[in-house]
């Protein structure tokens, strides 16, 4: 079959064989012995992927990440780098005609390779971070059937893990030109194969006797964003032997809705090039006036233009086409006089940054566009605008910048050093970092033209607490130099620029800064020394201090981060269940002594001390590990909600921004993430999610339920007027002893505003466990702008009255609708604390304020959602209403959702939970007469039929809801 130009994935059929185990040459295996089948020593390839995931998914290795199992895993300092040393092969079909060309694609390999297509030898040389592209146009079979076979070697250095373990084991990876985390963290076991393999896309792309390489498109901007100019310029390869006449066309279009595009500029120009020769071209610039402008989360949408560029020769016709999305938008940055941290500016406008760390999203580099989407979606779900990819990680892949732009995540890049392995660890190594410094910026300035071109890259920094090598470092600040036009914060007209100033397309980047290390310039104490962190469990009034932090941009603080118990059951034996011991020191404390696999899953204990009492006793001693994983979830929102709210308290004055350390882990770890490695949100994600709302009212705990205040945020543009908080205490007894509306309040823009002390602590006997519902809405018309509810207790205290608790009987009405589009569910529920309020007026106008908050009020939403319903149904009955009976009067406290598969026999530690599931909220609580909306979405599984959503609550006895989703109660929505 003859071929168009395009690309083709190679992304299954691949098989893999130990190299060992193989008597074969890589000329026979593609000639005259290929392997047909699954046969031994030959199995089905991971691709992308490692060897190691190969070996785990043909159950020839067990599952790294469950227990102990990484420990039967031979470790290839033990076993020596021949043990990971493998073929892989497979077959695809293409046979090009006329003057087509071929290319074969790697878009990352680790660490290097002998390659052989159809008997033909070529070498992949070294480095992790770098693209391979070989043209196999003259050694493609006559038929179309062709053999390719890789012979894949580990890193050249893959070090050895010491008995203790450590940062980067002994530190060897370093001399490569690789991710280091491989051989263990803080936070890791070691990988054992170094992460060995083809791990990113295969292709092969078909072009014409032109081929187009790299555009690089740049946005600069004027009369305050009114006029933009686009700026392209793009390499052009001409692969014949006679000068090649092109018409090469740049279009521009904007997506309207449903699926279609209007077409904002089509630009062609003439272009010759030379036989056998490479050129680059700079188009002239594109002229809009108003574009949509592309804005991070939270401040606005997160407009994209498609991008297209073709490239036809006369005589042949179409010869290669590229398209990319792109967003308008400028991002500055400088060192704040008033704080001395880094300020980011986007579109002129400040951004205060809340984010986390990112290592990678999974260890064995199972990477997929699926499973970034619902890592970056997460992200933006809790509210965060930036992503820090950490220097002992990945330079992350296009999928996962494309997944940063379409949910407007900034992103902080590093290149490949950590101070631990690459000078400042023990022992101390690798003082001039890797050993091929030109491979090292080979592959540095190749991974930025790989991902320049994305709107939600925001920097470049050159290493993890340490700065490359001088010459590196230099290389970089020279390569990664600013165009004139992004070098200040003060908006350059065009007309301003010499003659002689080149197309900003031009550069290499020339857009965004490079800061030389994560700790330097604006970040930590911005000189290079270890002033990140902590990384470990806090009191929560800690973070509201002045004196928790002294600098204005922190790029690590972490802490704590055990999952739910079912996978704690999903991801260990029956041994790693058994929660920590919780021994009683003489000074009051407990120090927790985990399990041996916990341990070796890198817990981090709930206690420090000396300085925090246990956060898990604080409930009361844990039963079992279902009480231990809850009790942890309750300590998890506290944590990381006053985290944010801490340094959103001090937002401008004292901070510029805080990166949490870390969002998630690439493996079954259990500290420092908000979803574990199966997908299942921590409570910590909902604390972060309520905490770093652009408009946002909290409660500032400097003062530990004592002297408190509140503090209402406004992260957005626009002043907020005409607004009022609305703080209501309620009591274990489901009674409302404090009750106030500040009315007629304006917030200034972009500022944290204390607004009056919330007293009730104060009063005439308060109560020793009390909750707190504030509410920041418009006075117009009762519209919620943020709601955010806590559990406190007075000084001194702790929540251990909460145990009785579990004994009150809480009603609860949960009306719902399911929509089903192919394999996605989604949800629409109202959840309702029916238990009966106290007789109070104004307790009455805020149970009715809620429900007016709704897209309808309870006497409408079964008329409405039936309407819904039947138009989609024709007519069946899909509405649901399931009560749960009680005759309490109180919270309905700490409401947990989850999702679970269709199972007729449950085995004990059988995971039945369908994962990953998108929930609006989670883990929240309902006072007397509450109302929540709650939408809940999901995919299904091939085979899988989802049949309960299960509703726990954390202190309301069998408070346990299932909703079964019948096949004749289904809402099927048609494409």
């Amino acid at each position: 079959m003859e071929e168009d130009i395009g690309k083709i994935t190679l992304d299954s059929g691949w098989l893999a064989a130990r190299s060992t185990e193989l008597d074969l040459t890589g000329t026979q295996l593609t000639t005259t012995h290929p392997p047909t089948t699954t046969t031994n020593p030959w199995m089905e390839a991971v691709v992308p992927g490692t060897v190691l995931a190969t070996l785990v998914k043909n159950n020839v290795a067990p599952d790294p990440f469950y227990g102990l199992q990484n420990d039967a895993i031979i470790d290839i300092a033990d076993s020596g780098r021949e043990h990971y040393t493998f073929w892989f092969f497979t077959t695809f079909t293409c046979k090009p005609s006329g003057m087509l060309h071929v290319d074969l694609n790697f878009r990352a390999i680790n660490y290097s390779a002998q390659l052989y297509l159809n008997g033909h030898e070529r070498l992949l040389p070294k480095g992790m971070f770098r693209r391979h592209s070989l043209d196999i146009t003259d050694i493609l079979h006559p038929d179309g059937h062709n053999l390719l076979a890789v012979l894949l070697h580990p890193p050249d250095h893959p070090g050895a893990i010491p008995p203790q373990g450590g940062q980067g084991g002994d530190h060897e990876i370093g001399k490569d030109v690789a991710a280091q985390y491989v051989e263990g963290w803080d936070w890791i076991a070691p990988i054992r194969d170094r992460n060995t393999g083809i791990w990113d896309e295969v292709s092969i792309s078909i072009t014409g006797p032109v081929k187009i390489i790299d555009p690089h498109l740049v946005s600069t901007f004027h009369d305050h964003y009114k006029r933009v100019y686009l700026y392209t310029t793009t390499e052009l390869e001409n692969r014949s032997a006679w000068v090649a006449e092109c018409s090469l066309t740049i279009q521009v279009a904007t997506e309207l809705e449903g699926d279609f595009c209007l077409v904002e500029h089509h630009q062609t120009q003439h272009v010759s090039i030379p036989p056998k020769s490479r050129i680059t071209y700079t188009f002239p610039e594109l002229f809009f006036y108003k574009p949509n402008l592309w804005w991070p989360n939270g401040m606005g949408k997160q407009s994209l233009y498609k991008v297209a560029i073709t490239v036809d020769v006369k005589g042949h016709g179409e010869s290669d086409m590229w398209n990319h999305q792109f967003g308008f938008r400028k991002i500055e940055s400088h060192i704040d006089k008033t704080t001395g941290g880094r300020l980011f500016k986007v579109n002129g406008e400040p951004v205060f940054i809340r984010g986390g760390n990112w290592i990678l999203s999974d260890g064995l580099l199972r990477l997929s566009g699926k499973r970034y989407e619902t890592d970056i979606k997460f992200h933006a779900d809790m509210n965060f605008n930036m992503i820090r990819c950490w220097g002992g990680g990945l330079a992350e892949r296009p999928e996962f910048y494309h997944y940063c732009d379409i949910y407007g995540l900034l992103v902080w890049q590093e290149f490949w050093i950590t101070g631990d392995v690459d000078g400042r660890g023990v022992p101390v190594s690798n003082l001039n970092g890797p050993l091929d410094h030109d491979l090292f910026l080979l592959c540095a300035r190749d991974t930025v033209k790989l991902l320049r071109n994305h709107s939600s890259l925001a920097l470049w920094v050159g290493g993890n607490e340490q700065i490359p090598p001088k010459d590196i470092n230099t290389a970089l600040k020279n390569d990664l130099k600013l165009h004139p036009h992004f070098e200040n914060n003060n908006e350059t007209k065009k007309e301003d620029l010499s003659p002689s100033t080149k197309d900003p397309s031009q550069y290499l980047d020339g857009t965004r800064i490079y800061v030389q290390g994560s700790m330097w310039d604006g970040f930590a104490n911005g000189k290079g020394d270890f002033t990140d962190g902590p990384y470990e469990i806090q009191n929560p009034e800690n973070f509201f201090k002045d004196d928790f932090y002294e600098y204005g941009f922190n790029p690590e603080v972490g802490s704590v981060g055990m999952p739910v118990a079912a996978t704690i059951r999903a991801t260990m034996p029956p041994e790693g269940w058994k929660i920590p011991l919780f021994r009683k020191l003489s000074n009051g404390y407990i120090e927790e002594i985990p399990n041996p696999i916990w341990k070796y899953h890198k817990y981090i204990p709930y206690s420090k001390p000396g300085l925090v009492h246990d956060q898990i006793e604080l409930y009361g001693m844990p039963k079992d590990l279902d009480d231990f994983c809850l009790k942890a979830q309750l300590a998890n929102y506290i944590q990381y909600r006053a985290l944010l709210e801490g340094w959103t308290s001090h937002m401008w004055t004292k901070f510029t921004g805080v990166l949490i350390w870390k969002t998630q882990n690439p493996w079954t770890g259990l500290r420092g993430q908000f979803y574990d490695h199966l997908l299942d949100q921590t409570a910590g994600f909902y604390g972060c999610r309520s905490a770093a709302e652009p408009t946002h009212v909290q409660l500032n705990l400097s003062t530990y339920f004592i002297e408190v205040a509140f503090a209402v945020v406004n992260t957005t543009s626009e002043i907020l007027s005409n607004v009022a908080i609305e703080a209501s205490v309620w009591d274990l007894d489901g009674t409302c002893p404090f009750y106030k509306v500040y009315e007629n309040l304006s917030i200034p823009a972009k500022r944290t505003v204390p607004i009056i002390e919330m007293k009730y602590p104060k009063s005439k006997n308060p109560k020793p466990v009390y909750f707190l519902l504030l509410k920041l809405y418009h006075m117009s018309d009762d519209g919620i702008i943020s709601r955010n509810f806590y559990w406190l207790h007075l000084s001194g205290g702790d929540y251990k009255l909460l145990e009785p608790y579990k004994k009150k009987k809480i009603p609860i009405k949960i009306t719902s609708m399911v929509f089903i589009k192919g394999s996605t569910y989604e949800i629409e529920m109202h959840v309702k604390n029916t238990s009966k309020k106290p007789d109070s007026k104004i307790l009455n106008k805020l149970g009715t304020r809620y429900d007016d908050n709704l897209p309808f009020n309870e006497k409408q939403e079964a008329g409405v959602l039936e309407k819904i319903y039947r138009r989609f149904s024709k007519g069946n009955d899909g509405l649901q209403v399931k009560e749960v009976k009680g005759v309490d009067v109180g919270v309905a406290f700490f409401l947990h959702f989850s999702v679970h598969a269709s199972k007729r026999e449950h085995q004990q530690g059988e995971d039945t939970r369908i994962l990953p599931v998108h929930y609006s909220d989670n883990y929240f609580s309902l006072v007397p007469g509450e109302v929540m909306p709650i939408k809940i979405s999901f995919q299904v599984p091939h085979g899988v039929t989802p049949r309960e959503i299960g509703l726990t609550g954390a202190f309301v006895v069998n408070l346990v809801l299932l909703l079964c989703i019948s096949v004749y109660k289904r809402l099927i929505i048609s494409d």
